[in-house]
């Protein structure tokens, strides 16, 4: 059985949190795999840490933990749940960093010597209206200090060029259109785009 590894990403406020859930959901529901639903930063204590410190650590240094903290995600927790037999979903992976460390002041090619060693994933850029980003971003209570720095325009244009880099690398990538839609239209759509030959109806 092939299992798995989906990276979800785009711009803050696009709704990757929501659909990475939704989807890891659906995936349980569609086949005999177990589904392991994960996040960048990660929820140990390194990511934890750099959750509360962005205000503090800048350039080069939050690149460098950033890479840290993705190399321990990959090997104490995505590659054995792979291992096992579990499809993982990923809030976040190396295409974030990609962005927000360009939008911290490295150019590309830095940030990927950082990552250039990491297990790829099939990644999901998931685009929606600037307007209605920067509206969900205007309702929350606290926005992280790169995304106070940056635009829903610029981010978007960004993980664009992050994923020009990424097909050079020869990643599977797709990016979903998210204008209009459900959230479970978007993940119906997302699920669509998996390899055909994943079995996803054994429980339907």
């Amino acid at each position: 059985m092939i299992s798995l590894f989906i990276a979800i990403e785009g711009p803050n406020g696009v709704g990757k949190s929501s659909v990475a859930h939704l989807l890891a959901d659906r995936l349980a529901d569609l086949g005999p795999a177990g589904v392991h639903l994960t996040a960048e930063p990660t929820r140990t204590p390194l990511g934890q840490l750099l959750r509360r410190q962005e205000d503090f650590l800048h350039g080069k240094a939050l690149a460098l933990a950033l890479a840290a903290d993705r190399a321990a995600h990959i090997e104490n927790e995505i590659i054995p749940r792979l291992d096992d037999g579990f499809h993982v979903v990923s809030d976040r992976y190396v295409a974030s960093s990609l962005v927000l460390q360009r939008v911290d002041g490295l150019d590309l090619d830095e940030i990927w010597s950082y990552n250039r060693y990491v297990l790829p994933a099939t990644v999901i850029y998931l685009e929606d209206d600037p307007d209605v980003i920067r509206a969900r971003l205007a309702a929350r209570a606290h926005l992280t200090r790169l995304a106070r720095a940056n635009s829903p325009e610029r981010e978007l244009t960004l993980y664009r060029d992050a994923a020009r880099h990424l097909q050079r690398q020869e990643w599977r990538q797709h990016t979903v259109a998210c204008n209009g839609l459900t959230l479970d239209q978007v993940v119906t759509t997302i699920l669509g785009l998996l390899p055909a030959d994943v079995p996803l109806n054994s429980k339907a």
